[in-house]
């Protein structure tokens, strides 16, 4: 089973949030990524915002490069 990450330092932000997390399955990274998302950028829970956070997961952990995004280092675009 592969690790799956997702990293707020890859979404444009104001707040400019640091946070990435991490999991051992999808759902529960889609779960605590949900849990942030409404706790801290004040999102609401909807389908769209569960694919956006799909959309952004990726195989491994987080760099730990605080600031320096995937696209940064590898220069891959993010679809929209």
């Amino acid at each position: 089973m592969t690790r799956k990450y997702v990293d707020c330092r890859e979404i444009p932000s104001k707040s400019g949030c640091t946070v990435a997390l991490s999991a051992d399955s999808e759902e529960e990274l889609l779960e605590a990524a949900c849990q942030h998302a409404i706790a801290v950028h004040g999102e609401t829970d909807t389908p769209e915002l569960r694919r956006m956070i799909r959309q952004g997961m990726h195989d491994g952990t987080p760099p730990l490069e605080a600031g320096q995004s995937r696209q940064e280092r590898t220069g891959e675009q993010r679809p929209h």
